[in-house]
C-alpha cells in the first residue's frame, strides 16, 4: 500500500503555466510572538467572512484589507467589520492581486470559490504571506500538488479550513479508534445527507448585476454568460468551479476516515449515483452518490444525498467505524460506541454519547494557525499537506463517478486516458497554472 509519505512524493505537477506576475513581492514578513498580525480577506460573501470573524476574536489580529468582486458584498462586509472592530477597514479592493501586493498584510485568507484557491494561495505564498485557505484546498489534483510545492518552496505557514481537525471531541474519537477496542475494522461508513440543500431551479442567463466584476469572478474558469445559479453560494454544484457535496463535505468527513484508519491511497475507487432526486434542476453535480474506496483489508464508503436528512445511525452526517466488537459513530455533535452483539451478548461495553465541547472548532483552528505563524511551525492542525491529500482523495471519487469506471490510482496517474484528463483544469487565458 502507498504510504502517506510516498503518496505525497508521488504527486506530480500536471500541466504547464506562466511565470509569476511581476508585481509579486519576494520578501517574507517576519512576525514576532508579540507582534500584531495583519490580515487581508479575499472573498467576503460566505465562509471567508466567518473565518475573518474568527481571526478578529484574537486581540493580536488586525484586518487591513477586504476584497470581493461584488461591490455590494464588499461594502456590507466592510460595515460589519468596522462594527466588530470599531475601526474602518483601511483598504477595500475588487482585484485580489492588490491584496497580494500590499506589503502591510501578513496573512491572506482565501475565501473565494474553489476554482480560485490555487492562484490566490500560490501567489500569496510567493509574496511572503502566510495563508488560511478555505476547503477544499484545490479544484483539481494538479492544483493541490502545485499549492503544496509553493508552501514548501516559500516556507509559508498554511492552514486549510478543515476546522474539525481542531475540534477536541473529534480527536477524542480518533484516540478511541486507535486504541484497538473496536477490534478489526472492516469498513468505515462516511455519509452526508443534507436536507437543507434545496433543488436549484433552472434560471435564464441575465445581464451582469451592477457592481459585479464578473470576468474576475470567472477568472480561470470557462467563459459563460452570467447566471445566478453559478454565482455566490450555488457555484458549488457546477463542475467548472467545484465538486459538489463530494468535495464540499467530503473533505471534512473523509479526512477523518483516513485519519482513523491511518491510511492514504486506496487500491481502487468506484462510484455510482446521479441526479435522482432532482433530475431536471440546474445542478451538474450528483444529488446522490455512493463511492467505495477499497484498501487491502477494508473499505471506506462515501454516501451523500441532497434534500434528504435521514442518513445512517439516525444522523444526517458523520462516520461509522465498523469493527468486529462495535461501531464508533462520530459527527459534529459528539461520538458514541455501539457494541456488536452475538447471541444477545455484547462484545464490548457501550460508550454513551460524548458531546462536543470547547469553544468551537473554527475558533480553535484559527488559534492554532496564529500560534504556528508566530512559531514558524508549518505543521498546523490542517496543514497544506493534509488539505491537499484529502482534497485529492475526494476528487478521486468524483473522477470515478464522471468516468463510470472502477479506477486504480498510483499517486499520480490512473493509467486511463479518460480519467487522467480530469487531473488538471484547463485555465482560461490570460490565467495559467503557475510553475513551481
Amino acid at each position: 500500500m502507498t504510504t502517506r509519505r510516498d503518496f505525497l512524493k508521488q504527486a506530480s505537477l500536471i500541466g504547464a503555466g506562466m511565470a509569476f506576475s511581476p508585481f509579486l513581492i519576494q520578501a517574507g514578513n517576519h512576525i514576532g510572538a508579540n507582534d500584531q498580525i495583519r490580515v487581508g480577506l479575499i472573498g467576503c460573501n460566505g465562509m471567508g467572512f466567518e473565518d475573518l470573524k474568527a481571526f478578529l476574536r484574537n486581540p493580536e489580529v488586525t484586518c487591513v484589507a477586504l476584497c470581493d468582486i461584488d461591490s455590494n458584498v464588499l461594502e456590507n462586509r466592510a460595515a460589519e467589520t468596522a462594527k466588530i472592530t470599531g475601526k474602518k477597514v483601511k483598504h477595500l479592493y475588487k482585484d485580489w492581486r492588490q491584496v497580494i501586493d500590499n506589503k502591510d498584510i501578513d496573512v491572506v485568507i482565501v475565501g473565494t470559490p474553489d476554482h480560485w484557491h490555487c492562484l490566490q494561495a500560490v501567489y500569496a505564498c510567493q509574496a511572503g504571506k502566510d495563508v488560511y485557505c478555505e476547503k477544499p484546498l484545490g479544484n483539481s489534483i494538479a492544483e493541490c500538488d502545485i499549492m503544496v510545492r509553493a508552501a514548501e518552496k516559500y516556507n509559508r505557514v498554511v492552514q486549510v479550513g478543515q476546522w474539525q481537525r481542531s475540534d477536541p471531541h473529534w480527536q477524542d474519537a480518533m484516540a478511541f479508534v486507535h486504541s484497538g477496542k473496536l477490534g478489526k475494522i472492516r469498513t468505515v461508513r462516511v455519509f452526508s445527507y443534507q436536507g437543507w440543500c434545496p433543488s436549484i431551479p433552472v434560471k435564464p442567463d441575465e445581464p451582469v448585476p451592477a457592481g459585479v466584476d464578473y470576468d474576475m469572478w470567472l477568472g480561470p474558469a470557462p467563459k459563460r454568460p452570467f447566471n445566478r445559479n453559478r454565482f455566490h453560494f450555488t457555484f458549488r454544484w457546477f463542475w467548472d468551479y467545484a465538486g459538489g457535496l463530494m468535495t464540499d463535505w467530503g473533505v471534512h468527513l473523509l479526512d477523518y476516515a483516513l485519519y482513523g484508519m491511518n491510511v492514504t491511497a486506496p487500491k481502487s475507487i468506484m462510484a455510482s449515483g446521479g441526479k435522482f432526486g432532482y433530475p431536471d434542476d440546474a445542478c451538474e453535480t450528483p444529488d446522490l452518490l455512493q463511492t467505495i474506496y477499497t484498501f487491502d483489508d477494508f473499505t471506506v464508503m462515501w454516501d451523500h444525498a441532497i434534500g434528504i436528512d435521514d442518513g445512517a445511525y439516525g444522523r444526517n452526517h458523520g462516520l461509522g467505524f465498523v469493527g468486529e466488537n462495535g461501531t464508533l459513530v462520530v459527527d459534529r455533535g459528539g461520538w458514541e460506541v455501539i457494541p456488536e452483539k452475538v447471541n444477545g451478548k455484547a462484545r464490548m461495553e457501550a460508550v454513551p454519547l460524548k458531546k462536543a465541547y470547547g469553544e468551537g472548532g473554527l475558533n480553535l483552528h484559527v488559534k492554532n494557525h496564529l500560534a504556528c505563524i508566530k512559531s514558524r511551525n508549518r505543521a498546523c492542525n490542517a496543514s497544506i499537506e493534509i488539505g491537499s491529500h484529502i482534497a485529492k482523495f475526494s476528487q478521486l471519487g468524483n473522477i470515478a463517478y464522471r468516468t463510470g469506471k472502477k479506477l486504480t490510482w498510483d499517486g499520480k496517474s490512473f493509467h486511463d486516458a479518460e480519467a487522467d484528463a480530469y487531473l488538471s483544469k484547463n485555465y482560461r487565458a490570460p490565467w495559467e497554472l503557475p510553475k513551481i
